[in-house]
């Protein structure tokens, strides 16, 4: 039975995945690489180690990868960041599941000024049980480890018992390295054929669509029981 839910954050719980793509198009702009809108888009939901070298070589981020990631990081969050709301019933979504007991991490590529920012916009104050962001991953998604820090917080649970909720590709991809299965939501803006070959065991549209179907069927609830049954099919290999 699932008794851990780590959440991704940008783009499952805060709109703000076209924020993110403007933002690093802009930077992109301001150092000599003009990149389509929906190219830098795709590439949302990993953080910048892995998302610059898609539009820069190696021998121009040695130059200026940190002074353009700087640079990034503060025109989000002077222009965009004022800007972000969250998804609807996303607050309710986590009171729900901790009514039943359910453990909550959000791990997320921000860093944790801008988490901590996130946090007040949900109104998740203590809501959560543990929190991770850039800091605690030397490698962000689809690499694992900011999932795998999440799993350290919360005391290493058997894989069984621990969902991750995205809204990327990536998520998924990371998770999987885990053994821990992945819900996708919609609401980041990814196609759900993108998801599902991901990985995703399960796609909803977003956290008010989760909330509906946890509380229509929470005994059963659906992708809980697909977690618990591909565990033990990986156990018997």
């Amino acid at each position: 039975m699932v008794r851990n839910v780590i959440f991704d954050v940008d783009g499952t719980l805060v709109d703000s995945v076209d924020e993110h793509a403007e933002a690093w198009r802009r930077a992109f702009l301001e150092f000599g690489r003009d990149v389509p809108f929906a190219h830098v888009r795709s590439q949302i939901g990993k953080g910048a180690d892995q998302l610059m070298p898609v539009f820069f070589t190696e021998d121009e981020l040695e130059k200026f990868g940190q002074e353009l990631s700087d640079y990034r990081s503060a025109l989000f969050k002077r222009e965009f960041m004022p800007k972000l709301r969250p998804f609807p019933k996303v607050r309710e979504l986590i009171q729900r599941l901790r009514q039943d007991g359910i453990r909550i991490a959000l791990a997320s590529s921000a860093k944790g000024d801008e988490l901590e920012h996130y946090v007040r916009l949900c109104g998740l104050e203590g809501l959560t049980d543990t929190e991770t962001s850039k800091a605690d991953a030397e490698k962000s998604k689809p690499h694992p480890d900011i999932f795998d820090a999440a799993l350290e917080k919360l005391g290493r649970p058997e894989p069984h018992s621990v969902v991750v909720i995205g809204d990327t590709p990536y998520d998924a991809l990371a998770a999987n390295k885990l053994g821990v299965s992945t819900v996708g939501v919609l609401c980041g803006g990814f196609p759900e054929e993108d998801l599902r070959t991901a990985g995703c065991r399960a796609i909803y549209k977003d956290p008010a669509d989760l909330l509906a179907h946890y509380e229509s069927s929470r005994d059963t609830w659906p992708w809980a029981a697909d977690a618990v049954a591909a565990a033990k099919d990986e156990e018997s290999r």
